[in-house]
């Protein structure tokens, strides 16, 4: 390919329209600038050209799901897999379409299957995989495939915390707690592992405990009115009332209709439910 068109330079005077490169590596450019349609376009123009590179249907795949055009980009990558079907890489995106942006679980796995099946220890296709047994609320299967996840990479916090999901969706809540435990040190996951930590051992009825996860979670998003919530439910199980209907308050601040209606309702309130800073605050008599 010339070095002006891979310059950027004066491309117009360079290109020729009949050169499979000079269609992929505008196409790629394209890319860069976020030009999704026009990219695709590129990339087919390519392809009227060399119609079996890998490439240019690799590329028109992503492209393609960048675009939104979530079937058109599987349909795409199927023929990427055609030309080279133990590509674990394009298996991969294809699995991950499939599962983020389709919600075709059982399609993902297939996808994850074959990444598997192609190299057996690889960390994400083992966790995503998981994850899509999870959508599908086989969580059993979901665990399995986080503890391969975990053989390879043992403190990989992503994973304990999905692991930590799956469990307490189970209701295995002990275990749950352990799983997050070992994601807890991970600044890009503190908030949710705080609180997801926290709703487990409100399940088990450590209520203390709970309040105490949910100060860290807050520490972190101290606008989250989930944890502002359930805290004022822990407090109001604990008898303590002014920290109840404080915690409520905050909650009912950032969203009052929510959060009214559900205390109206919500069991955990029984023991204060006829204390009258309660009624007020429930009323909207208290700012």
């Amino acid at each position: 390919m010339n070095q002006m068109l891979m310059s950027g330079k004066d491309e117009s005077l360079e290109f020729n329209p009949d050169n499979y490169w000079d269609w992929y590596w505008q196409g790629k450019r394209l890319v860069d600038q976020e030009l999704h349609e026009e990219a695709i376009a590129s990339f087919d123009k390519a392809l009227e050209i060399e119609p079996d590179d890998y490439w240019a249907w690799y590329k028109r795949s992503k492209a393609l799901q960048d675009a939104g055009r979530y079937e058109e980009a599987i349909a795409s990558f199927d023929k990427t897999l055609e030309i080279r079907p133990q590509d674990y890489w394009a298996w991969y995106n294809r699995g991950c379409l499939a599962l983020e942006d389709l919600d075709e679980f059982e399609e993902a796995i297939a996808s994850f299957d074959k990444v598997l099946e192609i190299r057996p220890t690889d960390y994400w296709g083992w966790f995503r995989r998981g994850d899509a047994l999870r959508h599908l609320k086989r969580y059993s299967e979901a665990i399995a495939c986080y503890d391969k996840a975990l053989a390879i990479r043992e403190d990989d916090t992503s994973a304990w915390l999905r692991r930590g999901d799956t469990l307490r969706l189970l209701g295995r809540y002990e275990e749950a707690l352990a799983s997050y435990d070992k994601a807890i040190d991970d600044p890009e996951l503190g908030f949710w592992v705080w609180y997801k930590r926290g709703d487990v051992l409100r399940y088990l009825k450590r209520h203390s405990e709970a309040i105490a996860s949910y100060d860290k979670a807050l520490a972190i998003q101290p606008n989250d009115e989930y944890s502002w919530y359930n805290k004022a439910c822990c407090y109001a199980l604990l008898g303590d009332r002014d920290s109840a209907i404080e915690s409520l308050q905050r909650a009912i601040a950032l969203h009052p209709a929510e959060y009214k209606s559900l205390a109206k309702t919500d069991p955990d309130f029984d023991g204060i439910r006829q204390n009258k800073r309660f009624q007020a605050l429930l009323q909207g008599a208290i700012d």
